[in-house]
């Protein structure tokens, strides 16, 4: 069994100006995109330039915090923030969902596209790659916060958090993410689209590959309190990924016949 090591989450105080640890890592995220995404357009592997990168980071940015921020309200926490919809605005008290991040992403790239001429799918795939290492880096975040703990375990590796106030050693759910969300998916997304691909087969592998290993995960991950388990047995994150999985199946599959890019 092991301890969790208890970081402040304020990784920077200056006066009365506080940095936390998981605004950084939102900012680590967004800067490892932008070089991968540099790094494919200086190898010229994609039709996008420099300036169109720079904006898909801004688009990006808007979609994930207005699409996390709606997607938690939309999907976990409806009655109450219908109650109090002053509240859907207070982002520093926390209260993200991926899934509605994701949408909110899809949404703003599928605007740029429109505005720059580009297929959406085209985007998505020059997109898709840079992603994983941002979702490792915000699972990190999750770690160092000591939020979103894993369901109590026996396994060596168990992890007490002191956040539970239970004292039951647990799955470190966020370091399970960190690395099949973030890490091996990034490896399987990276090296898929190193070879030429029909479009929207590299978004398409993207959209399984995250939502299996999510679906996978929750099975170690504590649910939300306020949720607990859904339909079958399922928290709300595996009903969530499930379209993912499905979804990105057959827009893999429509696309496999078709002339590579």
């Amino acid at each position: 069994m092991l301890r969790y090591p208890q970081f402040d989450p304020i990784a920077i105080q200056i006066g009365p100006l506080a940095i936390h640890w998981y605004g950084l890592m939102y900012l680590t995220g967004f800067a490892l995109a932008w070089v991968l995404g540099r790094w494919r357009i200086k190898r010229g592997m994609t039709r996008m330039t420099m300036r169109d990168l720079e904006d898909i980071i801004f688009y990006g940015v808007v979609g994930v915090i207005a699409g996390g921020r709606l997607g938690y309200v939309l999907f976990y926490k409806p009655s109450y923030y219908l109650s109090h919809p002053l509240e859907i605005f207070y982002l520093w008290e926390g209260g993200m969902a991926f899934h509605g991040g994701l949408l909110g992403v899809i949404a703003m790239l599928w605007l740029f596209a429109r505005k720059r001429g580009y297929r959406p799918l085209e985007v998505g795939d020059f997109v898709a790659p840079l992603i994983p290492l941002a979702l490792a880096a915000g699972r990190l975040g999750n770690f160092i916060n000591g939020e979103l703990w894993g369901r109590p375990t026996t396994l060596p590796w168990g992890m007490v958090f002191p956040q539970t106030g239970d004292g039951v050693a647990r799955h470190p759910s966020q370091l399970y993410q960190m690395g099949l969300e973030g890490l091996a998916l990034f490896v399987i997304v990276w090296l898929f689209a190193r070879k030429p691909r029909p479009t929207g087969q590299v978004c398409a592998v993207f959209v399984m590959g995250y939502g299996f290993f999510r679906f996978m995960v929750e099975f170690t991950r504590e649910p939300d309190s306020f949720l607990g388990l859904l339909a079958g047995g399922l928290s709300m994150g595996q009903w969530l990924s499930l379209p993912m999985m499905i979804g990105g199946l057959a827009l893999f599959l429509f696309t496999a016949g078709k002339p590579s890019r």
